[in-house]
């Protein structure tokens, strides 16, 4: 069984100015994958906040799903905010995000999608869009459960 953390990045949603819909869209899609809920948190776009629940939820989370501050805006800091609490950096799944969305979304080209392995877990670094969210995770689905075994120790590398 996969758990799943979902952590929305989003100044305007942790100060309740908008409704939070990409994270539980990305629920929806885990649970009818089969993963497991494990935890959702809302934060604003402060990169040592971010880092610090991606942390937190790395402790019981196979998986942690950062919706949200992937593109290039000032305030946009969640690859920075996951790289400085990760251990190793998985550059395939933010090429295949960027490269699969570029087919449908010109300005695609511009996001900052990345995963990383922070403690036993896999970080993926989402759109804050719902619709690109799920679709970006669809992108790079298959190769979870993989990553998952292999950080578990569940399979000879």
């Amino acid at each position: 069984m996969i758990t799943v953390g979902i952590i929305t990045a989003s100044d305007r949603a942790s100060r309740g100015q908008y409704e939070d819909k990409t994270g539980p869209a990305l629920q929806q899609w885990c649970e009818a994958k089969g993963w497991a809920m494990s935890a959702r948190a809302i934060v604003p776009d402060e990169a040592g906040m971010i880092g610090n629940k991606v942390r937190d939820f790395a402790k019981t989370c196979a998986v942690v799903l950062v919706t949200g501050g992937t593109g290039i805006a000032e305030r946009d800091v969640t690859p920075e905010a996951v790289r400085a609490v990760a251990t190793k950096e998985l550059p395939g799944f933010g090429e295949v995000m960027r490269a699969k969305s570029f087919e449908k979304f010109p300005h695609a080209i511009l996001s900052r999608n990345l995963a990383a392995i922070v403690g036993q877990s896999l970080v993926v670094c989402l759109p804050g869009s719902p619709k690109g969210a799920v679709e970006c995770l669809e992108f790079v689905a298959e190769a979870i459960p993989h990553a998952v075994e292999l950080l578990q120790g569940k399979t000879p590398h």
